[in-house]
């Protein structure tokens, strides 16, 4: 349940950004805290209460924190990303943390002109299907959120495989893991009068991509950015395939 307010993002989460974002290994310098929030700052018109270097290193992130507060949620939204996102964080487990939670807690506040580089069409449609199946729906929205943000980790292909085999449990009313599931795939398209060649081929692409999944999923550092987009459209495909033939 989220308890946060619509309209705000909670001081303490600013304060945990600001700590997170300062006093990390490789984390900003007095100097820089002043030079990202006055360029800020000034591109927002915005009046921060630190716009120049007269404080202490000990307390630069007490700056950080009053200087985040002087902006709006959507503009608190929009620093915090962007400093995530900055090169030396990019292999920063403390950082992602902190985007995760960003971007999954107060989405709302992102950009209205965000573009998603996946098949919007297959996302809606996919989306829609999954309306029966809430489980599977909230991980896919999940997994959707982080590839908006460029939150290219094994927490998003662990959302999609999770929502996946959440689907296939709700389909078949077992408990079964997804690599445990391919039997049954099996049979489900065969019952529902699939051609020989096309269940063939859909069940061998499940189990490697269960395969797949549990290479990577284990190994957050392995993950290859440039094969998310497809990974997340060839599940989005797999759902819909099953879920209308569960409604034959």
């Amino acid at each position: 349940m989220n308890l946060y307010d619509p309209y705000s993002i909670p001081s303490a989460f600013i304060t945990h950004a600001a700590n997170v974002l300062v006093d990390t290994p490789g984390g900003l310098s007095g100097r820089e805290v002043v030079r990202y929030c006055t360029d800020y700052a000034v591109n927002f018109d915005v009046n921060i209460p630190h716009a120049s270097y007269q404080f202490a290193p000990s307390n630069k992130s007490t700056a950080l924190n009053k200087n985040l507060s002087a902006f709006s949620p959507q503009q608190q939204y929009r620093i915090i990303k962007e400093l995530c996102e900055l090169d030396r964080f990019k292999n920063n487990q403390q950082v992602k943390d902190l985007k995760i939670k960003l971007v999954s807690r107060f989405a709302q506040f992102a950009s209205a002109d965000t573009e998603s580089e996946i098949n919007e069409t297959l996302i809606e449609e996919t989306s829609h299907w999954l309306e029966n199946y809430p489980e599977s729906l909230k991980l896919y929205k999940e997994a959707l959120t982080k590839f908006e943000n460029e939150i290219y980790t094994r927490n998003l292909l662990d959302d999609l495989r999770l929502s996946l085999e959440k689907l296939l449990q709700a389909v078949f009313r077992n408990g079964k893991s997804l690599e445990h599931q391919i039997t049954n795939l099996g049979e489900h398209l065969n019952e529902k009068g699939g051609s020989k060649e096309l269940t063939n081929m859909f069940v061998k692409l499940v189990e490697y991509y269960s395969k797949y999944q549990n290479t990577y999923v284990k190994h957050d550092d392995a993950v290859i950015e440039e094969e998310i987009e497809f990974i997340f459209e060839i599940t989005s495909s797999f759902m819909k395939h099953i879920i209308r033939l569960a409604q034959a």
